[in-house]
């Protein structure tokens, strides 16, 4: 059983990351385009893509979580038995921990571009200004 739980974590932390992926690919797109140079943009477009995959399913498939159903915590303890509870709370565990752990990625990625934004727009004004 622990083994189909770790496939089925990870088929649904790869499929959520894909829905987001796709979801932010535009938006994370123009914002490139705007910041940073054409040829640029679309290497750094092709990284956060690749990151939120990795970010989602490491986050989805929380591993120290799932080796409470193949080794006891304790030794006094026993191992946890997959029941249809605990498989619909590890399912949708696995929903929202892929959710919040893109969801950060892509804030600290909106920040950063944010940030680099007000600085080019800075530098675009004292350009235009020190033309005149």
């Amino acid at each position: 059983m622990f083994f189909t739980l770790l496939a089925i974590t990870f088929c649904i932390a790869l499929a959520v990351s894909h829905g987001v992926v796709r979801l932010f690919d535009r938006p994370v797109a123009l914002i490139l385009d705007r910041i940073v140079a054409e040829d640029l943009g679309g290497a750094w477009h092709r990284y956060i893509k690749f990151a939120a995959y990795v970010v989602g399913i490491s986050s989805g498939v929380r591993i120290h979580q799932l080796e409470r159903y193949i080794s006891a915590p304790q030794k006094d303890k026993e191992i946890l038995v997959l029941t249809s509870e605990r498989w619909t709370l590890e399912v949708y565990r696995t929903i929202i921990e892929t959710l919040q752990g893109i969801a950060w990625m892509l804030l600290v990625v909106f920040v950063v571009a944010l940030v680099a934004y007000v600085f080019a727009r800075g530098f675009e004004l004292k350009q235009g200004r020190s033309k005149s």
